[in-house]
């Protein structure tokens, strides 16, 4: 059957490989090519067979899923879809499988129809999360994200990108060339950079900002 979707199960616990196996085989747009109980063995059958989705858990032993998901996608012969079939939704395992070029991240309480949806529709090129996933996605990527730490929150902005033009050694003129403002502002802005670095000249602001890293780059 042209339509049918290959699939290999990549799970470590026999018994839940086994439920799976069945589900799958009531299906009839599904069919399970093999099953691997390590990720060393998810990587070699893949390359054998050439499954259309992979359904990979993230914890085996020797190779994880992670790992065994990038070797395989970097390595395919032909295109394959991933799909994380885990217990496991912390932050850090399903960015990880993201990273590794998964298509898809599904807990294993999803149910039999949310598992069959999700690998036709990777086997489609679409990307499936679940709901619980999917939440924990939108929030991360819509949460505030804090302002870059400033390395002299004392000074404006305007004055720490003159102080980091002194700390490349410019001169007054240069900098006023540079940001197109008068020598005058230019002149304002050092002194009042003095003022709040509490340094005494120009050399021991130079000092300051080369010390926190700034001026080294663009010298």
């Amino acid at each position: 059957m042209e339509d049918t979707v290959r699939v290999l199960i990549a799970e470590d616990h026999p018994l839940f490989r086994e439920g799976m196996r069945g589900r799958l085989e009531r299906v009839a747009d599904v069919a399970v090519v093999g099953e691997a109980a390590s990720g060393e063995e998810a990587v070699e059958l893949a390359h054998k067979l050439e499954p259309d989705v992979i359904l990979m858990d993230i914890k085996m032993p020797g190779l994880d899923g992670i790992e065994a998901t990038r070797e395989i996608l970097r390595s395919s012969p032909r295109g394959v879809g991933v799909l994380m079939l885990t217990m496991f939704e912390d932050d850090d395992s399903v960015f990880a499988a993201m990273r590794a070029g998964a298509k898809g991240y599904l807990l294993k309480d999803s149910g039999g129809e949310g598992v069959v949806h999700a690998i036709r529709a990777v086997a489609s090129g679409e990307a499936v999360f679940g709901p619980g996933v999917a939440e924990r996605m939108i929030g991360f990527f819509s949460a505030p994200r804090a302002a870059p730490r400033r390395t002299f929150p004392e000074l404006t902005e305007r004055e720490e990108e003159i102080l980091s033009l002194v700390a490349q050694g410019k001169s007054n003129q240069l900098i006023a060339r540079q940001l197109f403002v008068s020598l005058k502002t230019v002149r304002n802005h050092v002194s009042n950079i003095l003022l709040k670095l509490q340094v005494a000249d120009r050399a021991q602001a130079v000092i300051r900002a080369r010390d926190a890293g700034m001026g080294h780059d663009e010298v």
